[in-house]
């Protein structure tokens, strides 16, 4: 589909004019929240046109169906299987490399609050080595969704959450460095990592850093695509004026194993790439062993958990 979806009404000549701002949502077999996630979009007040794309990734549902007929104006693509958070945003970027100042990468299961997208794009506009922008998620109940700001998995941040210490002492800032629980959620801080639900990154540090890696195909891409881009030199802010809400998909009566899977392995994956080189064998081996054992445990707990809310992919 070639249209554009912009606010105010504006139209632009697809794949000719520069946009501030393209919005890029994966969606998976989430229709009805998809749905409430791009009304809330195109309510957004900004002060600018911006594109709104959407891949469907593999869906059995009706999401391809339903975006096609309610949002004319959403340029749609599709995917026959699902390829994985990171290959479908991958894709919308190819596409669109160029034709934008910023890239959201936006979950289907979000709703955002009429003036989070500009901003967004005012505090990037403002802070030009922001290479990353992430914005306040809070879930249904109005509560801080946590992953929101993070720093980087170090061993020791992985044994403090392991252990729990980060839940007993959230306002250490030793034990409370993961999701940063020690600061101020209400004031915009440097950090290390924002979630991918939420992502917001400059054309020139995408230029510069490259896409998702592809070989993460779930989880903890986000965090690998914030530790290249603090590599490369930019900053990454979490900034809390621009609200989403993350509704985490719906509950389900077993988590997909295959989900529980991927979190872990991805975590692993993540480190051995970024972290791994700045520490001892012994330290690499500890955090191995750690994860996996980790797994294994969250394997056998959903095996005999009855019920359990989970988010859909993110």
């Amino acid at each position: 589909m070639e249209n554009d979806a912009l606010s105010g009404g504006q139209t632009v000549v697809a794949g000719s004019d520069h946009l501030k701002l393209i919005v890029c949502i994966a969606a998976h077999n989430v229709s009805g929240l998809l749905r409430e996630c791009l009304r809330s979009v195109f309510a957004s007040q900004t002060s600018f046109p911006f594109r709104v794309v959407v891949n469907d990734d593999g869906s059995n549902d009706d999401t391809h169906s339903m975006v096609a007929h309610e949002f004319p104006s959403v340029h749609l693509m599709r995917n026959e299987k699902p390829l994985g958070f990171a290959k479908a945003n991958n894709q919308m970027l190819r596409r669109y490399l160029g034709r934008a100042d910023f890239y959201l990468l936006l979950n289907d299961d979000t709703v955002v609050k009429p003036d989070a997208l500009e901003e967004l794009v005012s505090f990037a506009e403002s802070h030009p080595q922001a290479g990353i922008v992430g914005g306040k998620l809070v879930k249904r109940d109005g509560t801080l969704d946590w992953p929101c700001k993070r720093s980087f998995q170090t061993p020791s941040v992985f044994f403090y959450r392991a252990l729990g210490l980060d839940r007993l002492f959230p306002r250490s800032k030793r034990f409370g460095r993961y999701h940063l629980t020690y600061l101020d959620p209400d004031r915009s801080h440097e950090v290390d990592s924002v979630c991918g639900a939420l992502l917001m990154m400059r054309h020139e540090t995408l230029e510069q850093v490259g896409l998702l890696d592809e070989a993460l195909f779930m989880y903890s891409e986000d965090m690998d695509w914030c530790y290249r881009t603090k590599h490369a030199g930019w900053t990454v802010y979490y900034y809390p004026k621009a609200v989403v809400i993350h509704h985490k998909s719906a509950s389900s009566k077993k988590r997909n194993y295959r989900m529980i899977y991927w979190w872990y392995h991805s975590t692993w994956m993540v480190y051995r790439k970024s972290m791994s080189a700045r520490y001892n064998p012994l330290a690499n081996a500890l955090v191995f062993l750690g994860v996996y054992f980790m797994l294994g445990v969250s394997l056998l707990a959903n095996f005999l958990r009855p019920a359990k809310a989970l988010p859909s992919r993110r």
